[in-house]
């Protein structure tokens, strides 16, 4: 089977502070910016991967992702995870950067996670293996 992740999403309430905080807060790198309309196919990639998974900047328009969202946020629940080098080094990073966290650096066996809000509705998980 030849099949592979292209692109996924985050679904977030505004395009543009959702692409401020991928890119200037997280460090992402914008790759893909069309109009479709009264929204944009908006989509980011690790710096370090300009080839790799797009990660779109999805508006939440449908009624029941508004639902979704807010339900995941209310139980802790993060809506995706990202992987780092070091998930302590990066809490304390972006915490210097007023990003607000709901867990600090936890380790669980071989992983340690802290999650994060990334002010579009969304709670992010960043993850890493020693």
């Amino acid at each position: 089977m030849n099949i592979k992740i292209t692109t996924t999403s985050v679904l977030v309430d505004d395009q543009a502070k959702a692409l401020e905080f991928y890119t200037n807060t997280l460090g992402f790198v914008k790759k893909t910016d069309v109009p479709t309309g009264e929204f944009r196919w908006l989509t980011v990639v690790g710096p370090d991967a300009r080839d790799g998974v797009e990660l779109l900047l999805e508006p939440d328009e449908h009624p029941a992702a508004k639902v979704f969202k807010a339900a995941l946020v209310e139980d802790g629940i993060p809506f995706t995870s990202f992987g780092v080098q070091d998930a302590a080094a990066e809490f304390d990073r972006l915490s210097a950067l007023g990003v607000r966290f709901t867990q600090p650096p936890m380790t669980m066996g071989p992983v340690t996670t802290a999650v994060l809000d990334d002010t579009c509705g969304n709670l992010i998980q960043i993850a890493s293996m020693p």
